[in-house]
C-alpha cells in the first residue's frame, strides 16, 4: 500500500469516528463521500424578510453547506482532493468564494490531509468570511426576486455579468428558484430545535418524573415541559368537555396555547376529529361575517354579504333573515315570536338610544311598545292577582283574606272532584268539612252567572243539594259552608267579591 493510499484511509477513518452518520457519509467503493456541514450561529441570530412590513424570524441552524469530495490516487502528496460545494440559502458568488478559499487552503497545507482543515473553516469562519452577520437578509418569494431584478440599475446588471462569468464551476445552487426559501429554512431550523430537544433530559412539571425531551411536550411561546402522558389525559379530558379554546399550559396563570400539530401527535383520531370540529365552530362563531344555515337538517356555515340582512346558504340554497333567522322578508319588519316577544321589553328598556333605536328599525315601532305594554300588563297582573290552582285563570282578591274554594275547572262532569280552600294555603274539603267562621252570604258566581246562597235544604228551583255541588264543573264557590243555587238576573246580581281576569 503506497504512503498516500494510507493517508487517505487513516483521514477517511478519523472524519468517520468524529463525526456521525448525518455529518459524514463515505461511499462504500472508492474514496469519495459527503461531508455536511452546519455552521455555528451566535447567539440571537434572525432572518429579515424585506418587503412592505419588514418580518425578523429567530433562527438557531441553517441548512448545511454539502461538501462532496473524491480522492485522487497522488493525494495527499500531489494533487487536492475534487470537490463541489452546494447549499440552499448561499448564492454561487458566495460559494464561489468559499471554493476559493479551500483552494488557498489546500496551496497552504500541500502535502498533507486537507479535509478536516476544510470542514473546520466551513463551521466556524464561513459567516465571517463572507461578511453575514445578524439580521441575515432572505429574498423570500419568487415574485419579490422578480422585482429586485427588474428595479436593477443597468450598472448593475453589468456587474451581474461580470460576476456570472467568474462563477466557480464547483459552487452549486440546491435551492429550486421557483421555490420560496424561508419556508424551508423555518422548517429545517424546526426540526433542528426537536432534534436538540429530544436527546435532552426534562422533569415534567406534572408528575415529577425526569424523562428525555422525545417522551416530553414543549409549549413554544412559555418554553414550558411536560411529559406526552400528562399531557395526553389532560388534553383528552379537555376535549370531551369541549374546551377545546382550554387546551393552554398547565402552569398557573400561563397563557400558552398548545398548536393542532401537537394536539394531534398525542390525542386519538376520533378525539382529534372532535377537537378540530369545535375549534373550527368556536373561530366561525367569533366571525362577525359568518352565520350558520338556520335549517336543523343543514347547519352550513354562511359567509355574509357586507350591508345586507340577507344570508343564503351555499348547501340548501335557503335565503334567510340574518336578524331573525327565518325566511327572508325583504324590508319588512322581523315578526318576533312568542319567547322573544315576552324578552322584548325588558331587552328594550335595558338598551341605550342607539340600540332601542335599532330595535324599532328591526321590529317597528308597534311591536316594541305592544311588547312593553304587555309585559307591564304581565307585572300588574303578578302584583295584583292570584292564579286558579286548576285552570290558571288570573283572579283579583278584594277582600283582606281569601275564602275561595275553587273547583277544577275543566273536569267533565261524572263523578265528584276535589274542592280547594285556597287562602294562604291549601287544602280540600268536602262539603260537610269546611272551614269555620265563614259567613251565610249569597253571592255572585261567574261561572254559571248566578247567585249562591246558604239553604241546607233541598232547592225547589233547581233540585239540587249540598253534595250535589260537588258535581258542578267550573264553578267559584265563596263563603259557603252549605249551598243551593237561587237564579237572578244578571244586572240584579250583587258585586262580587273576587273577579275572573
Amino acid at each position: 500500500m503506497s504512503g498516500d493510499q494510507e493517508a487517505q484511509d487513516d483521514e477517511l477513518l478519523a472524519l468517520a469516528s468524529i463525526y456521525d452518520e448525518e455529518e459524514f457519509r463515505r461511499a462504500e467503493s472508492g474514496q469519495e463521500g459527503e461531508i455536511y456541514l452546519c455552521l455555528e450561529l451566535p447567539p440571537n441570530f434572525k432572518l429579515l424578510v424585506n418587503g412592505e412590513r419588514p418580518v425578523e424570524y429567530d433562527v438557531s441552524f441553517l441548512p448545511p453547506l454539502v461538501l462532496s469530495f473524491e480522492l485522487p490516487e497522488n493525494y495527499p502528496s500531489t494533487s487536492a482532493p475534487v470537490f463541489t460545494l452546494s447549499s440552499k440559502w448561499l448564492s454561487r458568488l458566495q460559494l464561489s468564494a468559499l471554493c476559493k478559499q479551500l483552494d488557498k487552503l489546500w496551496k497552504e497545507n500541500q502535502g498533507s490531509v486537507v479535509l478536516f482543515t476544510w470542514i473546520q473553516f466551513l463551521k466556524e469562519e464561513t459567516l465571517e468570511f463572507l461578511g453575514l452577520q445578524s439580521p441575515l437578509e432572505i429574498t423570500g418569494s419568487k415574485s419579490d426576486r422578480c422585482k429586485n431584478e427588474a428595479a436593477a440599475k443597468p450598472a448593475e446588471g453589468l456587474e451581474k455579468r461580470k460576476q456570472q462569468q467568474e462563477l466557480d464551476p464547483r459552487a452549486v445552487l440546491e435551492a429550486d428558484p421557483q421555490a420560496d426559501l424561508l419556508p424551508q429554512l423555518l422548517d429545517f431550523d424546526e426540526a433542528q430545535r426537536q432534534k436538540v430537544f429530544d436527546g435532552k433530559p426534562f422533569c415534567c412539571g406534572i408528575c415529577f418524573s425526569e424523562k428525555l425531551g422525545s417522551g416530553c411536550m414543549l409549549f413554544k411561546e412559555c418554553q414550558h415541559v411536560y411529559c406526552k402522558a400528562c399531557m395526553k389525559e389532560y388534553f383528552e379530558i379537555q376535549i370531551r368537555d369541549g374546551n377545546v379554546q382550554c387546551l393552554n399550559c398547565p402552569e398557573p396563570e400561563c397563557t400558552s396555547v398548545a398548536m393542532p400539530s401537537q394536539v394531534k401527535l398525542l390525542v386519538g383520531e376520533d378525539d382529534f376529529a372532535r377537537y378540530d370540529r369545535l375549534l373550527l365552530q368556536s373561530t366561525l362563531d367569533r366571525m362577525a361575517d359568518v352565520m350558520y344555515c338556520p335549517r336543523k337538517t343543514c347547519c352550513m356555515a354562511v359567509m355574509l354579504e357586507p350591508e345586507t340582512t340577507m344570508g343564503l346558504c351555499p348547501s340548501c340554497r335557503y335565503a334567510f333573515c340574518t336578524l331573525c333567522k327565518r325566511a327572508y322578508h325583504g324590508l319588512s319588519h322581523c315578526l318576533p315570536t312568542a319567547d322573544e316577544l315576552r324578552n322584548l321589553q325588558e331587552e328594550y328598556l335595558a338598551a341605550n338610544k342607539e340600540e332601542q333605536k335599532f330595535m324599532e328599525q328591526r321590529y317597528g315601532k308597534q311591536v316594541i311598545q305592544r311588547a312593553v305594554e304587555e309585559s307591564f300588563s304581565r307585572q300588574w297582573l303578578e302584583e295584583n292577582s292570584k292564579n286558579c290552582p286548576s285552570c290558571g285563570t288570573h283572579i283579583q282578591e278584594e277582600l283582606d283574606q281569601c275564602l275561595t274554594l275553587f273547583f277544577d275547572c275543566s273536569v267533565p262532569h261524572g263523578a265528584p272532584q276535589r274542592l280547594w280552600w285556597y287562602g294562604g294555603m291549601r287544602e280540600t274539603h268536602t262539603s260537610s268539612r269546611l272551614p269555620s267562621g265563614i259567613q251565610n252570604e249569597p253571592v255572585y258566581c261567574p261561572a254559571l252567572c248566578c247567585t249562591l246562597s246558604s239553604d241546607l235544604s233541598r232547592n225547589e228551583d233547581t233540585g239540587l243539594q249540598q253534595d250535589d255541588l260537588l258535581l258542578l264543573p267550573s264553578v267559584l264557590l265563596l263563603d259557603l259552608p252549605g249551598a243551593s243555587l237561587q237564579s237572578q238576573p244578571l244586572q240584579t246580581l250583587q258585586q262580587p267579591k273576587y273577579a275572573l281576569l
